[in-house]
């Protein structure tokens, strides 16, 4: 049985005949007017009988109304299936009256009936579109042939060994349908039962159905049927040579063309409509001539393979990720520099270079309209803002922003992604994240590039190398797009906490811009201006219920965190606000502003301790300064002297280069121990030792250079130290005084620790030039050459109260050589 619809749906099967076709309704008795029922895809003859599915609500109320009254409608083909509702313009002419058999009611609410073809009719006139379709008809004259004429007879003899031969030649029609044909008696049904059955397609079919004279009708069956005998017996000759059956690919695809057929019906989407539409896609894409042919290629190759092949999915995946890529879309980026400047102090406090440098990259592409963007790499220690200020920098561009996290990133397929012909082949992250922001100029964030690793599978800093040169990017290839893609026009900026991991030819191609951390006045700014309200609103507090003063605010960030960024200040001030909101949550009272004292009592006693200026008259005492990854603090030297043989004797946990600054102080003290008041027997007849207290604190660097030197000298000499004064630089064994890092961290630790006078290079100088005149104050800087400028400042003409005595003797000592001990 074959089952027909009004929709899209066509299930596969073989038409069945009336029971008794002989006493069919004749024209005479048909109705002049009839409700007309529009089908999609099939052709109803005259004694057939088809099940028809209907689902168009104007369709079924058609059909439960003449099912009501006398059980009588004329079937019509569409000439388009397309056609929701059609008038009889768009249905063919001719059509044939059915009576309803039976009607049943799906749960769906769909409706089955059973139609049996009575006579063939001409539509001579529409009367009426809605609610229903009417029309006036003409019915035909059925004429059939006449067995007892010889030629008529040859006629009906032929179609019948027709029908037979190909039913011989198709093993999948059952036998009953064998006996089925020889069972029909009646020359008229024996024509439209095999015209109903014929491979045909619909204009075919319709063709026949239009054909008044019986004759033609009946020749042009004929020749329909032995059309496809012929090319039954074609296959059937192909068998019997090859001996094989059908292989598995000829199988897969004859299933497909018949799945192909079933889906036609269905009105479902097959492979064509797939290609159909991604080529309707392609039309709209802004892509390159380049990449449009190389897209022509894959389609074509996608057409010629077959759907059921594993290679189809693979060559369809990566036709519709080529048109998923935003070729030629941009994002409109915003010029105003003021409006861009508000955004970034808004959202961020200092960071003025990286501002800067924003604001003139804006400027240079509103004044050029195109630039290839510069690749920004942001140096410096954790919780400083280096990622957030990327989601700043989008806004306030107006772009999209993207966020590429790599750390642990060791395969290189990460970044170039993988060759389609793999087992699961992706593209590499960098196109991958273009796609998904569906602009081609984002701004994407490089997150911790220093903790990218190589191994076995490669290296991604290598393959970083061309996504980050401005002068490359405009053709990079992606493994797995095999085209070049232009990202000159995206804005990349790296984040890295340190230097020294990145590869060399990495490390060039990019702008490096250091954020030094904040100093403890920046943080204090920071938490008052974003920090503290944050807070607040995060614990359902208002910012008129609770108010902090600078001073607390200062306690959290000494007393609590030891860090350049500002994770650690925000956790404390976390751990106050979660206090406060229990508070109010059980009714107690709040204070008003939050002091130094409450700070105490909610985070308990101070964590960290900062060195304070110890005032003292010992000699051989000198502040140094040092840089931390937390930022600046003091750093004390001490050297002692004892009885001995001229040995020199190092503590504090040192690092290398520490301790041969102090064995380049000590030779060049040596050298000028006349100039500076030093008997040259105390070398040999005393020993020394050099102490860097916390001695549990590992420490290195060439910075306590001069502060070395000094304490040595004072220690010798037994003269006073000046009050108040730190110093930092590197020494030199002819005594020059080298620039050293972290002034600006150094010298707000000074300040912190109550220091007057700072003792530093010359060329030191221009980082002063950098400090804002407000951290300054207070502050005295003394640029020393050489370190016999340093002695000028830092040692005073008078003897320490209870100078330590160092008698000679006059007697040669035996000499050791020399000897340095570390402990």
């Amino acid at each position: 049985m074959r089952v027909f619809s009004d929709s899209n749906s066509q299930p596969e099967a073989i038409a069945i005949m009336a029971a008794d076709p002989d006493h069919l309704l004749r024209s005479d008795d048909a109705p002049p007017t009839l409700l007309l029922l529009p089908v999609r895809n099939t052709v109803l003859f005259p004694g057939v009988v088809l099940p028809v599915t209907v689902t168009r609500k104007k369709s079924i109320k058609l059909v439960r109304k003449a099912y009501a009254a006398d059980k009588l409608l004329g079937v019509v083909a569409q000439r388009s299936p397309d056609a929701d509702e059609p008038t009889t313009e768009e249905l063919h002419p001719v059509g044939t009256l059915a009576r309803i058999l039976k009607l049943l009611e799906q749960p769906d609410g769909q409706v089955t009936i059973i139609l049996q073809g009575q006579v063939r009719f001409t539509i001579e006139e529409q009367l009426s579109f809605t609610p229903l379709l009417t029309a006036r008809v003409s019915y035909f004259a059925e004429v059939a042939l006449n067995p007892d004429i010889p030629g008529e007879f040859g006629l009906l003899q032929a179609l019948r060994e027709a029908a037979t031969k190909v039913l011989e030649l198709t093993p999948e029609i059952p036998m009953e349908a064998r006996a089925m044909l020889d069972g029909i008696q009646s020359p008229a049904f024996l024509t439209h039962f095999l015209s109903s059955n014929v491979q045909l397609d619909l204009p075919a079919k319709q063709k026949l159905l239009e054909l008044a004279d019986p004759e033609q009708q009946a020749r042009q069956l004929l020749e329909a049927l032995l059309s496809q005998a012929e090319l039954l017996e074609i296959k059937q000759d192909i068998r019997s040579k090859t001996h094989t059956g059908i292989d598995a690919q000829q199988r897969e695809y004859f299933l497909r063309q018949q799945l192909k057929t079933l889906q036609d019906e269905l009105g479902q989407e097959g492979p064509d409509e797939d290609v159909h539409r991604l080529r309707a896609r392609a039309e709209t894409k802004k892509w390159p001539e380049s990449v449009a042919l190389h897209f022509k290629k894959e389609m074509e190759k996608l057409a010629r393979t077959n759907p059921m092949a594993p290679d189809y999915s693979v060559s369809m995946n990566y036709v519709e990720f080529l048109l998923d890529l935003p070729w030629g879309e941009y994002t409109k980026d915003k010029f105003n520099l003021k409006q861009t400047k508000k955004i970034l102090d808004a959202d961020h406090f200092g960071l003025e270079k990286v501002k800067e440098r924003i604001l003139e990259y804006i400027a240079v592409l509103k004044l050029k309209q195109d630039l290839k963007a510069p690749i920004l790499c942001l140096y410096g220690p954790p919780g400083v803002g280096k990622t957030s200020l990327g989601r700043s920098i989008a806004a306030a561009m107006g772009r999209k922003y993207i966020r590429m996290s790599l750390g642990g990133v060791r395969d290189e397929a990460e970044i170039r992604g993988h060759r389609k012909t793999y087992v699961g082949a992706m593209p590499g992250r960098i196109i991958a994240q273009i796609k998904k922001s569906g602009s081609s100029n984002p701004v994407i964030i490089l997150d911790e590039i220093d903790k990218v690793s190589s191994d076995f599978r490669g290296d991604p800093s290598s393959a970083l190398l061309e996504v980050l040169d401005p002068e490359q990017n405009a053709t990079f290839t992606d493994n797995y797009l095999e085209v070049e893609y232009d990202l000159s026009k995206v804005l990349f900026i790296a984040t890295a906490n340190s230097l020294d991991t990145i590869q060399p030819a990495l490390r060039d191609r990019m702008e490096i811009i250091d954020l030094t951390g904040y100093t403890q006045e920046e943080k204090v700014q920071i938490a008052r201006k974003h920090l503290w309200p944050k807070q607040l609103k995060d614990h359902g507090l208002g910012e008129a219920e609770v108010k902090i003063t600078d001073a607390a605010l200062h306690r959290v960030a000494d007393d609590y965190t030891r860090e350049s960024g500002v994770r650690g200040l925000e956790r404390k001030l976390a751990a106050v606000t979660r206090n406060l909101a229990r508070r109010k949550a059980g009714k107690e009272p709040l204070p008003a502003v939050m002091e130094p004292a409450e700070i105490r009592k909610i985070l308990g006693a101070a964590i960290f301790d900062r060195d304070q200026y110890q005032d003292n008259d010992t000699a051989g005492v000198v502040t140094g300064l040092a840089w931390t990854s937390v930022g600046g603090d003091i750093l004390f030297v001490e050297s002692l002297l004892s009885r001995g043989r001229g040995k020199l004797t190092l503590s504090g946990q040192l690092g290398d280069v520490m301790k041969e600054s102090a064995i380049t102080a000590l030779s060049y003290l040596r050298s000028r121990a006349d100039e500076i008041g030093i008997d040259y027997r105390l070398f040999e007849q005393y020993d020394l030792h050099i102490h860097f207290p916390e001695g549990a604190v590992p420490k290195d660097g060439p910075s306590a250079g001069i502060a070395i030197f000094t304490s040595m000298a004072s220690a010798f000499t037994q003269r006073r130290i000046r009050p108040r004064l730190a110093m930092t630089g590197e020494i030199t064994l002819r005594g020059k005084v080298l620039p050293v890092g972290g002034i600006k961290e150094k010298l707000l630790a000074a300040r912190r620790a109550g220091m007057k006078d700072i003792i530093l290079c010359p060329k030191n100088r221009k980082d002063i030039e950098e400090i804002q005149e407000d951290y300054l104050k207070g502050l005295t800087i003394h640029y020393a050459d050489r370190v016999d400028d340093v002695l000028r400042v830092a040692l005073l003409d008078e003897l320490v109260p209870h100078p330590q005595k160092l008698p000679v003797r006059d007697e040669p000592v035996p000499a050791v050589g020399p000897s340095v001990e570390v402990q």
